[in-house]
């Protein structure tokens, strides 16, 4: 029989527009200004600190929603932004340094549609705002490094050469090569002129030591790898945290800007963001006391670090091995002891050192010691002063002689251990950052703009409607509808879709969709009305009018659909938004405008005797 769908395909489409609406629903109920409180390396947010939080906030007179313990943190929920910000200030200085406490804004979809995976979908910094960072990079720290690898790098290639040398050290702002006789330092020089074109060289008097420094173009280059560097390693970071479309850019000469647009865990984005955190690893000195180490009385050649229970440890100053080698981290748990670990893989030169650095000594206790810089003040030209905070995480016996890959333990907690595993996978920072500037934004382009670009589409789609009702009678209400049903499963998808935002250029995406939904079902009803026009029965019109149609409506979306692929694949940013919501609305509009309208055109004319359409 002409146009009567089978039931399967009938709940199909019906079953379709109700997942649809359902996974739009949440983004009808907004969200609700919160503070966010959890620990920082993994400290356990606990009962007790829940309590501790709400006794603040009683104190302080500040009226809040809710305040609960969800996933190993606290979220605390207000009906305003006065309060949520007077919250943040109290709880900063009520709670401990151990505790982040960041703004934060959470959805306020019901349990209910929670408990099924239905959450509001991901919105723009343009248009709900979100987090900004600045940070601001440890230029000297970059330059000191710089130094270092000169020494290592002079060692390494006098060695090398077998050329015998009495001293190679850092001194001033260079490297200082002290050799045996005149005919070593004439070797010398020649060996490490080619180490590196932007090192300049000076003989000393004595005619037995070189003195090495960086050439202006060689500062200039170390300054533009540390920000560029640190840019691409904050860039990992961020695709650790699953952010859509961040904005990570420079500014000026030692300055980032990191903008995470609808990010909910800001707690953790500033932890991670903001963490320097790397590894070193070091023999433990067997030969000196340590007691008379902390005393003052430190051996040449070694240091005192302290462990997680503040206990002093005696290391070798010369590590076996820095983080900059390490090129994977996963978490996990011992197997023997199940206790939470670390595994590790290096780089092939990391790998060398390693094997070089453990070959003599299996049997013998090695630290792993974490180190992490903070800003601790300002110098006097105004730019951060940074410390360097060093805590031993494990002391393990070398039980044989490592290679590439390995693992450590030692970490409080399965938390602990995942971040220190995120950090050292998305790369060791080249200098030492500090967030000097933290805050929620709001819409970049203003209220205005983004308000012009709500009503735009209210408008488009309001006429659209009031065109197709008037120009095609009933069918028009048909393709009313079906572009009802277009822009809820935009938004089911778009809230669906992990990763997914909705940005200004996405809502012109939109709007061009409703666009193209139409003239699908203008081809449709105008092929009908040719089909009526020609003498052919209601039905067999119908019929004809949909399959000749099918085609060129096919081919059309089609050639946008890859026009729009292209534009995802190679754009950036706002491009990418339209690209997104573009695709998304070519798909579903196909979908409502053919087989929608379709539907309900076969269940209200399909299989009767009708004399006469309304079209």
């Amino acid at each position: 029989m002409l146009n009567k769908y089978p039931l399967w395909k009938s709940l199909m489409v019906v079953f379709l527009l109700f997942f649809g609406a359902l996974y739009a629903l949440p983004n009808l109920y907004g969200e609700d200004p919160a503070v966010q409180i959890s620990g920082k390396r993994g400290l356990e947010v606990t009962a007790s600190t829940l309590d501790t939080v709400k006794s603040e906030l009683d104190n302080g007179n500040i009226r809040y929603q809710s305040a609960a313990l969800e996933n190993g943190q606290i979220l605390v929920r207000f009906d305003n932004y006065e309060n949520q910000q007077n919250a943040r200030d109290t709880l900063m200085k009520g709670l401990s340094d151990e505790y982040s406490v960041a703004l934060n804004l959470t959805p306020a979809t019901p349990d209910w549609l929670d408990s099924i995976g239905a959450v509001p979908m991901k919105l723009g910094l343009d248009l709900s705002g979100g987090v900004h960072f600045l940070m601001e990079v440890d230029m000297k720290t970059a330059m000191d490094r710089a130094k270092v690898n000169m020494t290592d790098t002079f060692r390494a290639k006098l060695r090398e050469e077998k050329i015998r040398y009495k001293r190679v050290a850092e001194a001033g702002n260079g490297v200082e090569v002290i050799l045996r006789n005149v005919e070593d330092l004439e070797q010398a020089e020649r060996v490490l002129k080619r180490v590196d074109p932007g090192y300049l060289f000076v003989d000393n008097e004595d005619k037995l030591s070189l003195k090495v420094t960086m050439s202006e173009q060689k500062i200039r280059e170390t300054r533009e790898n540390a920000i560029s560097q640190n840019i691409t390693i904050i860039r990992n970071r961020v695709n650790e945290l699953g952010v859509a479309e961040p904005l990570v850019q420079r500014q000026g000469q030692k300055h980032i800007v990191v903008e995470l647009p609808g990010v909910q865990d800001t707690a953790k984005a500033k932890e991670i963001l903001g963490a320097t955190a790397t590894l070193s690893f070091h023999m433990v000195d067997q030969d000196g006391d340590v007691n008379s180490a902390v005393n003052g009385r430190v051996p040449p050649g070694s240091f005192v670090v302290y462990d997680q229970d503040n206990r002093p440890v005696l290391l070798k100053k010369r590590s076996i091995l820095q983080g900059e080698h390490i090129v994977g981290a996963n978490s996990g748990r011992d197997q023997q002891s199940q206790q939470p670990a670390v595994y590790v893989d290096l780089d092939a030169a990391g790998g060398d050192k390693m094997s070089r650095g453990t070959k003599g000594n299996v049997g013998k206790p090695m630290a792993t010691v974490f180190i992490e810089s903070v800003a601790s003040g300002n110098n006097p030209d105004g730019s951060l002063k940074f410390k360097k905070e060093m805590e031993v995480i494990s002391v393990a016996t070398i039980q044989s002689r490592l290679g590439r890959s390995f693992q450590i333990t030692g970490e409080r907690s399965p938390a602990s251990a995942h971040n220190l595993a995120l950090l050292l996978r998305a790369g060791a920072l080249i200098a030492p950052i500090a967030i000097v500037e933290e805050r929620t934004v709001g819409p970049s382009l203003g209220a205005e703009n983004v308000q012009l670009g709500l009503q735009a589409i209210m408008w488009g789609f309001a006429m659209v409607l009031a065109f197709m009702m008037f120009y095609y009678r009933k069918f028009g209400v048909v393709a009313n509808l079906a572009l009802a049903a277009n822009l809820i499963l935009i938004v089911g998808i778009m809230s669906l879709i992990p990763g997914a935002t909705l940005t200004l250029p996405g809502m012109a995406g939109i709007v061009l969709t409703v666009g193209m939904a139409v003239d699908a079902n203008v081809l449709i009803f105008e092929r009908i009305r040719e089909e009526l026009r020609e003498g052919k029965s209601v039905q067999q019109s119908i019929h004809q009018g949909y399959d000749a149609a099918f085609s060129t409506i096919f081919d059309a979306n089609i050639t946008t659909l890859i026009a729009a692929i292209i534009l995802f694949a190679v754009g950036t940013g706002p491009i990418k938004g339209f690209a997104v919501t573009l695709s998304i609305g070519i798909i579903t509009s196909m979908f409502t405008s053919i087989i929608g309208t379709r539907a309900v055109v076969n269940a209200v004319w399909g299989g009767k005797k009708v004399d006469k359409l309304s079209i």
